[in-house]
């Protein structure tokens, strides 16, 4: 079931080491299953709502709405207990009647904007940044980051927040709690910004190892036939079986159940760890809802399957 390879020191994931220290070598060790499985925070009657997870999403614009709702209804069915979505006037309206469950504030096109997502900050245990934002100047909040930095939240950036990443790479670098999710003409962009030259693409790992580090030990992930997740020390392969439909949508289940995950994750573990586990679940859903619809799969029928997929992986 699991496919998990990493590249590196078979030791504990680390949460920093000099990539000098890391000769790329192939190992099996599936102990990061186990450690996906203990950050799974118990259900039970005596906790109260909000407890498991508060999870924002900076996202959502007029052209762009299916986005924030795949990512803000994925942290539910993960486990999440409250999804907000900060979006534009114009998408608010169509984001909430995709579904009630979500708490929806049209502030990102306001003149206030950073301070009106502000006020929500004490109340959110993690950010999941660009689902749906486009890439015009005025929605683009770096100043957000930079606020949710001083409050030690989990933040994964995915989608157009990696476009603004590429632009100023120092609003993430060294933190952390940031996990980035490119696909691959993502990553390459962001590579060359780094490293003012081509990538190697014969070697994918050693070129995520390197971002990773670069970045300052920030978890990396690249989507891809298997993803490659690396904390510039090892790089670990996620290879759980999905399928050859690649239906839009799929990152942002991808980026929203990372979001409650490395919640979960952020006392007791490291992003590494978050992160292989929204990967393994991701594909999971992708195979099990392939599994029945087949060359017809959506990203909605994927989000049907969170629910069994996560109690198949995490909780048998």
């Amino acid at each position: 079931m699991f496919g998990l390879a990493f590249y590196g020191a078979p030791t504990d994931i680390p949460r920093s080491l000099p990539l000098h220290s890391a000769p790329v070598v192939r190992g099996m060790d599936d102990d990061i299953i186990s450690l996906v499985k203990s950050i799974v925070p118990p259900l039970t009657s005596k906790k109260h709502k909000g407890q498991d997870g508060r999870i924002g999403i900076i996202g959502g614009c007029k052209d762009y709405t299916g986005a924030p709702y795949f990512a803000a209804i994925s942290a539910l069915k993960v486990g999440g207990d409250l999804s907000h979505v900060f979006c534009t006037k114009e998408a608010a309206t169509v984001i909430k009647s995709y579904s009630p469950e979500l708490i929806v504030h049209p502030v990102l096109d306001s003149p206030n904007a950073v301070e009106e997502i502000e006020m929500w900050l004490p109340r959110l245990h993690g950010l999941v940044v660009g689902p749906g934002l486009g890439r015009e100047d005025g929605l683009l909040k770096t100043e957000v980051i930079e606020r949710s930095k001083a409050r030690d939240i989990p933040i994964v950036i995915d989608a157009d927040g990696l476009w603004l990443i590429t632009q100023q790479p120092s609003i993430i670098q060294g933190y952390q709690k940031g996990i980035l999710t490119p696909n691959f003409m993502e990553f390459t962009r962001l590579f060359e910004a780094f490293h003012h030259e081509p990538m190697n693409s014969s070697d994918h790992r050693r070129s995520v190892m390197q971002l990773s580090g670069a970045l300052g030990n920030l978890t990396l992930v690249l989507k891809g036939e298997q993803d490659l997740i690396s904390d510039g020390s090892k790089v670990y392969s996620c290879s759980v079986e999905g399928s050859g439909r690649r239906c839009g949508g799929q990152g942002d289940l991808l980026s929203g159940s990372m979001g409650v995950l490395a919640h979960w994750a952020h006392t007791t573990s490291t992003a590494v760890v978050a992160a292989f586990g929204a990967c393994s679940l991701t594909r999971q859903c992708n195979n099990q809802a392939f599994q029945r619809h087949g060359r017809s799969t959506t990203t909605s029928d994927m989000i049907q399957e969170i629910g069994p997929a996560f109690k198949k992986l995490f909780e048998s």
